[in-house]
């Protein structure tokens, strides 16, 4: 499968990849036989599909006569859409204006609305993860006391993005206390980006005044733990439920694998985090377990200094690549604008 398709094969491999993405049916030879841009008759087609079956890029579903893309054939289709043109200008307005852009939009609100318009615009699962924490820069922490000797965390970014964590303490703290130690760390962030802060955290463990006052080394100690630590890293699900509408979905137990999928979390972020290895828009086109049978169309959105994050859309194979590929960019781009959007 490695080696160049022959060009009539190339051609009727992307009419069967595009009838099959429109109709989610299995593509039979007399079908494509009357399309306009295959030339070529009903038997010579059906002697090209059964090459195509044997090099690996077309499978038999069923008893049926048609035939439906394998992985390997999506892989080569979306590999040909290299360099075809993105949205043109109508197309762009149309989705800027489907993007809502209310004043003193909070950053989560931002992030949950791209989501939104990807699922919606796709019929997949629009998903966004929240900007890692080494791409912020430091506004506030505050400690909220809970019950025992539990405190809820929480950090503010400079651009307005707001995170918690839950923290087990050694021994319960006064309110006071928790105000005073959050006034410190505000007073010696704020304003650094994160790998300032790791320095400027050393640094002032370090140093000499935080060896007796006990209430500044414990804050430093405390910010270490809910700034270095786990715990931060979140996921945005938008629009599941149209993309179990999809045909390929009306499994209920490949269904319930992928809920249990999405409600886990930790492997969405880790195929969006490792797609962006790459610059630009990716596609990952088949995965092992829950999500086999799926692809995911990500790309990397950042504001001018600001945070930046992974979007995208999760799907069955057959998504429509020619269309859902530019949008998912310009998507990314809308949301890095709207970031640096300080309204």
């Amino acid at each position: 499968m490695s080696s160049p398709l022959k060009e009539r094969h190339r051609l009727i491999l992307v009419a069967i990849i595009e009838t099959y993405i429109a109709t989610a049916q299995p593509v039979g030879s007399k079908a494509l036989a009357a399309r306009d841009d295959i030339p070529w008759s009903a038997a010579s087609v059906r002697n090209v599909m059964a090459e195509l079956e044997s090099l690996g890029y077309l499978r038999s579903p069923h008893t049926s006569a048609g035939r439906v893309p394998t992985e390997s054939a999506y892989r080569v289709y979306v590999q040909s859409l290299r360099g075809v043109a993105g949205l043109d200008a109508s197309a762009r307005l149309r989705m800027s204006n489907s993007y809502p852009h209310p004043e003193h939009q909070s950053v989560e609100e931002k992030l949950r609305a791209a989501g939104r318009l990807l699922s919606s615009l796709t019929q997949c699962a629009g998903v966004v993860v929240v900007p890692r924490l080494e791409t912020t820069i430091f506004r506030q922490i505050n400690f909220v006391p809970l019950q025992g000797q539990r405190i809820l965390a929480v950090f503010i970014t400079q651009s307005g993005l707001l995170q918690q964590k839950l923290i087990e303490l050694d021994r319960p703290l006064q309110r006071s206390e928790l105000e005073q130690m959050s006034n410190y760390l505000n007073a010696t962030l704020r304003g650094l980006n994160m790998q300032q802060v790791k320095l400027r955290i050393a640094a002032e463990m370090a140093a000499e005044r935080a060896l007796y006052d006990h209430l500044h080394a414990q804050a430093l100690q405390l910010s270490k733990t809910v700034l270095h630590g786990d715990g931060f890293e979140q996921v945005i699900i938008e629009g599941t439920v149209q993309m179990f509408d999809q045909p390929e979905f009306s499994d209920a137990d490949r269904m319930k694998r992928l809920l249990h999928a999405f409600e886990q979390k930790s492997r969405l972020i880790e195929m969006l985090e490792k797609s962006q290895e790459s610059a630009g828009v990716q596609v990952v086109i088949g995965e092992d377990g829950d999500f086999a049978g799926c692809s995911l169309i990500s790309a990397r959105y950042t504001g001018r200094g600001g945070p930046s994050g992974t979007l995208g859309v999760i799907g069955p194979n057959r998504i429509d690549y020619l269309r859902v590929i530019p949008m998912v960019g310009y998507t990314a781009r809308m949301l890095g604008r709207a970031l640096d959007d300080k309204s």
